[in-house]
């Protein structure tokens, strides 16, 4: 899975043309996004590619000039559109991105106009400059190195518009209704969020926060209007997650009348049934009486049978539980020698640099007692060896496995 993570702030909304002026602001070559997007059979266009200020920052302007207008108004239909995409050269992913934002659209439209995909026609949408805005989305994420995309909520803006249907309210239909269960913002002037913009949001964003992130490259997209209480820019922030995050649930119960003999069977049978860690701390219950907390970590696969083992062999009449993240260090092993034998030694890193260094418990224990040494000399000449110096118990050499 990629750590690469894109962080989209619409701050004056977001349409077609400024997810790819807000990429092409951040690095994405030009010349590379055009070869691919040429492979697409539609009339003749160019990219014209600019550098444009709103509100004092200055970021990318991009319109997609169509060299060979198409005769008469041509709406396409959604096999017309699948067809196009079908024939072109874009890789599977970008084809299957691309052809997602036109099938939410499609199937928006589909609902308000009570008919069906099938019977839909695009009309803005369908045109050769949205089709190039949509199908350069779906190549510039790739050449992205396909980010997991994270938005804030979008703002709608207010107002009226004409489009080819008449005069309809802002947000327009199809946007409200592509960005149904999702966070927006109600807010601005005029039409801020377009059909295309909701649809990218919807076929390839999660709006929330993102994880903490190493920011790398920046890009802004302008788009054409100019608005009085807002940059009418779309911010594209890419980088790698700065650490590794996990939701996992806690389970929790706490016991006065539990036999302690019986609490450290239950760890150990807990452990066993696929608990990540299981501890017991003390604590005063009601009415002064001494007590303990059961606790349990564990993902989803293992919840049920955690829950009923706490259940059936502890006394408790009930089990709290509670989700939780945890950051871990990434983790491999290293094996090294030492006058005893091979301890494997479990090394915590963040990225390429080591944090922690933990010799193996049971792999200790069992030379300690084959040797009869105390386990304390086997854990210090195992640290030793892995660190390349002479062992307080002899000399021994780092190794790995």
């Amino acid at each position: 899975m990629s750590d690469r993570v894109l962080w989209l702030e619409p701050v004056g909304g977001i349409a077609g043309d400024m997810f790819l002026a807000a990429a092409l602001d951040a690095g994405v070559s030009q010349s590379e996004l055009e070869a691919q997007l040429s492979t697409l059979e539609v009339p003749g266009w160019r990219l014209e590619v600019k550098k444009a200020e709103r509100h004092a920052i200055v970021g990318t302007h991009v319109d997609v000039v169509v060299t060979e207008p198409e005769d008469g108004h041509v709406h396409r239909s959604w096999k017309d559109i699948d067809a196009l995409i079908g024939r072109s050269q874009l890789s599977a992913t970008a084809k299957a991105r691309a052809l997602q934002v036109f099938r939410l659209i499609g199937e928006v439209e589909a609902q308000i106009h009570g008919t069906t995909l099938d019977l839909i026609h695009f009309h803005e949408v369908g045109a050769v400059d949205s089709i190039v805005d949509i199908c350069g989305a779906a190549v510039a994420l790739e050449l992205l190195g396909n980010p997991k995309v994270y938005s804030s909520p979008p703002p709608l803006g207010s107002g009226t518009i004409r489009i080819a249907h008449g005069v309809v309210p802002v947000p327009v239909p199809a946007t409200l209704a592509l960005l149904k269960d999702v966070p927006v913002r109600f807010e601005g002037l005029g039409e801020l969020t377009t059909p295309t913009g909701a649809a990218l949001i919807k076929a390839f964003a999660t709006v929330a926060p993102p994880p903490m992130m190493i920011v790398e490259r920046i890009g802004y997209g302008v788009g054409t209007k100019d608005f009085k209480d807002r940059a009418n820019i779309l911010r594209m922030s890419l980088g790698r997650a700065a650490q590794s995050s996990t939701g996992l649930t806690v389970l929790e119960c706490n016991l006065d009348d539990c036999s302690p003999q019986v609490l450290g069977a239950v760890i150990e049978l807990l452990m066993a049934r696929g608990a990540l860690d299981a501890w017991i701390a003390p604590v005063v219950m009601k009415k002064g009486r001494p007590g303990h907390l059961v606790g349990v970590l564990t993902d989803g696969e293992y919840r049920s049978a955690l829950i009923e083992t706490l259940i059936t062999e502890t006394t408790t009449l009930g089990v709290r539980e509670h989700d939780v993240s945890r950051t871990v260090l990434e983790r491999r092993h290293e094996t090294v020698q030492t006058k005893w034998g091979p301890v494997r030694v479990k090394l915590g890193l963040r990225g390429d640099a080591v944090l922690n260094a933990t010799p193996e418990f049971e792999d200790c224990r069992a030379l300690a007692a084959i040797a009869r040494v105390p386990l304390k000399d086997v854990q210090a000449a195992a640290i030793a060896a892995w660190q390349g110096t002479p062992s307080p118990s002899g000399p021994s050499g780092r190794g790995s496995g």
